[in-house]
């Protein structure tokens, strides 16, 4: 790459098993942003499948770290430091228990929100001044919200969230093009396309 790339990091877990659940919706994002501009050439490196390519033009490195969410920020510093991305060009993908299913959320940057595997990015980096995309999976009304992020979405959350993956690429994509400032306008005060709103709908018809 002749230019700086900018890095994608998709919060998740590896493993078969994990691959639907709701707080692997980073990966998921990733995946759905390779799948619509041509990355497929996945490969190990820095505890991470990485693949690079261009994104509307843009040098971009996608990481989905293999070290389980809680030690995210294992692959994410060498990643850093390998390719030499400043903070501001990092951008962290990851679910959100405080946001309503279909939200999505731009930050330029922040706490972890309790979020175990920002911290550890934070933690790891040193810095909390790197933008996060952050995508609503809700909080569930009862049980153990530990329960709730390592299972699978329903059929009709799962519905709502094809919608919002392609959405969340588009916003990757103006982040790219735009800077996170515009982004953050274009896509946050974006109405949700949530799945309480969706049920609603269905139920006036």
């Amino acid at each position: 790459m002749e230019r700086t790339p900018r890095l994608l990091v998709g919060l998740g877990n590896p493993g078969p098993e994990y691959a639907r659940n709701r707080h692997n919706v980073g990966f998921m994002c990733l995946d759905r942003l390779a799948e619509r501009h041509g990355i497929s050439r996945w490969h190990r490196k820095h505890h991470a499948l990485v693949a690079e390519g261009l994104v509307a033009g843009h040098p971009v490195v996608l990481a989905k770290p293999q070290t389980f969410m809680n030690l995210s920020g294992q692959a994410v510093r060498p990643l850093v430091r390998h390719y030499g991305v400043p903070l501001a060009d990092l951008l962290v993908v990851h679910d959100d228990l405080d946001l309503e299913l279909g939200v999505l959320r731009l930050r330029r940057q922040g706490s972890s929100a309790g979020h175990k595997g920002v911290q550890h990015i934070i933690d790891t980096l040193g810095s909390r001044e790197f933008p996060r995309l952050r995508i609503g999976i809700g909080r569930p009304a009862r049980g153990d919200p530990v329960d709730y992020v390592l299972s699978d979405f329903t059929l009709d959350e799962s519905i709502v969230m094809d919608r919002v993956l392609d959405r969340a690429v588009e916003a990757i994509v103006a982040w790219l093009e735009l800077g996170i400032e515009a982004a953050m306008n274009a896509f946050n005060a974006a109405p949700p396309d949530s799945l309480s709103r969706r049920m609603a709908e269905a139920e006036e018809k």
